[in-house]
């Protein structure tokens, strides 16, 4: 089983180029898309959805040629965007039950197991019966899944699913994610690194349409094994590292000096230390090639 991506173009009526050139291959598990606002994250997700149409490129996926047959994907295809409407009034089980007829579930009895099982897996059984409209963000978004379960997909679509949870939803939220990206293709587009670090087994980092990198984290942080160097600065020499050095990132210590990181093939100056641990941060960063705080 493997999504094919290939040559994968987007150009917008605005002249904005969406995506340019994407060519991926993405095997079982969770492979996290990881950039800035506006990378064209969502683009490609919503065109691998089939919801708009490249301008070139191929698409394929377990056999599928996704661009002349998409109602053969859709059947085995979970989906869900950044933002999602639900009903008023209407309990989590109804709804649910309600997207199970739309998906062609027509045996009652078949429904209830799989609503309830969907429910489970959710850990959301227990609010089965309040209005979905009621639930906080987290709640929300995992009732979302749930939804997209209930086909039984094997390709996966999440859309920047923890932003705006607070850290106790957002923990839920991806342990559902763990459970159901083990055999199944899970695409998470996401601007934290955090969530990537955490999840995922791949991961393509994007930005103004193309990928700028495609590893493991593992690997793409060992590329980095002796490259990452640090310093000790006061805030007002700040500048003076960001534009004479290639300049990561930096962070507060107790005392209010900076900590500054700097990737370089070889020592900056004697007064860098090697760091003790690179991290996909600095993987991040350095990939993009521009300033942190751009992308904070």
């Amino acid at each position: 089983m493997m999504l094919s991506i290939q040559s994968l173009t987007k150009t917008y009526p605005n002249g904005v180029k969406a995506l340019d050139e994407i060519t991926l291959d993405i095997r079982p598990g969770m492979f996290g898309l990881l950039g800035p606002n506006g990378a064209g994250k969502s683009s490609l997700m919503r065109t691998i959805a089939t919801l708009q149409r490249p301008d070139k490129g191929n698409l394929s996926f377990n056999g599928i040629d996704i661009g002349n047959d998409p109602i053969s994907l859709r059947k085995i295809l979970g989906y869900l965007p950044q933002e999602f409407g639900v009903y008023p009034k209407e309990t989590a089980e109804n709804l649910l039950d309600y997207f199970a007829i739309l998906k062609g579930l027509s045996s009652r009895k078949e429904r209830k197991a799989k609503v309830e099982e969907v429910l489970h897996l959710t850990n959301l059984l227990e609010v089965r019966n309040k209005h979905v409209s009621s639930y906080s963000g987290g709640m929300r978004q995992r009732f979302g899944i749930a939804q997209l379960l209930l086909n039984d997909p094997r390709l996966i679509i999440v859309d920047e699913p923890t932003a705006g949870l607070d850290p106790e939803e957002r923990n839920r939220f991806l342990n559902v994610l763990r459970a159901i990206g083990t055999e199944n293709i899970v695409l998470f587009s996401t601007h934290l690194v955090e969530d990537v670090k955490e999840l995922c087994t791949d991961m393509a980092i994007m930005r103004q349409g193309k990928i700028h990198k495609h590893a493991t984290p593992s690997e793409a942080i060992k590329e980095l094994e002796s490259k990452v160097w640090t310093k000790t600065i006061s805030s007002a020499e700040l500048e003076f590292y960001k534009t004479r050095f290639h300049y990561l990132s930096s962070s507060f210590n107790e005392d209010h000096s900076l900590s500054v990181r700097i990737y370089s093939e070889d020592r900056p100056d004697q007064t860098f230390v090697k760091t003790e641990k690179v991290t996909l941060e600095d993987v991040y960063f350095n990939s993009l090639g521009q300033k942190a705080e751009e992308y904070a």
